[in-house]
């Protein structure tokens, strides 16, 4: 089985010593960075902007993966990508032509994904292929700090990778994932999954890393001898 990657949700971390944060996440060895990049249109938040991709760029060598939950996402992609961002992922429900912003994503030198949220059935997406990297699964929905996870989008994954087209697509999911509840998403197929609360929980991220990483194995280990 193909290593599960963590990517650590920067909106759930303590923002008043965010560059302490990323040297611990750095050392601790997560995979990714996330950022949720937000316009309080799209989503009824708003809590990181561009400039902190820029400032904390320099203090990690860690892929910096970009989410972002807002309309007409196309103008902001150049500026990302000269600030850091490796990964980007826009939703399709915000881009009426999703194709044609995937391939904006590529050609500024990022990889490409497309995000759902819990509400929208998958479609296919097999003709974004070409500039299609990763499907984002979000899990939860933005009700507040606390925002649940929903087991039943998990079948999204599922069904996903019996489509057609998307053998080799990276299966992203996020949002109230935990170590009492991974199993779900990784025994559905996910190959990375964006993490917050349950990894800033009670400032100790190493531990928490670790608990993760522990119950991710103990996942895979019970897959591969079944």
């Amino acid at each position: 089985m193909t290593p599960i990657k963590i990517s650590a949700s920067l909106a759930a971390a303590p923002l008043d010593r965010l560059g302490e944060v990323v040297h611990a996440l750095t050392a601790a060895g997560v995979d990714y960075l996330h950022f949720d990049i937000e316009d309080g249109v799209f989503v009824p938040v708003m809590t990181l902007g561009t400039k902190l991709i820029a400032d904390l760029r320099p203090l990690t060598p860690l892929p910096f993966d970009v989410h972002l939950m807002m309309v007409n996402p196309e103008w902001l992609i150049p500026d990302l990508v000269r600030m850091g961002a490796n990964r980007i992922s826009v939703h399709y429900e915000a881009c009426p032509y999703p194709r044609r912003t995937l391939r904006q994503i590529v050609e500024a030198g990022a990889r490409a994904g497309i995000a759902l949220n819990p509400a929208t059935p998958l479609p296919d997406l097999a003709y974004l292929r070409p500039y299609l990297d990763f499907i984002l699964i979000l899990t939860s929905e933005p009700e507040g700090p606390d925002c649940p996870f929903l087991p039943d989008v998990v079948a999204k994954v599922r069904q996903g990778k019996h489509q057609p087209g998307l053998e080799d697509v990276e299966w992203v999911v996020d949002g109230g994932i935990n170590a009492q509840n991974l199993h779900q998403v990784v025994t559905a197929g996910a190959h990375t999954l964006v993490i917050g609360r349950a990894l800033f929980k009670d400032n100790a991220v190493s531990d928490n890393l670790q608990r993760l990483r522990d119950a991710i194995a103990e996942v895979s280990s019970h897959a591969a001898s079944a």
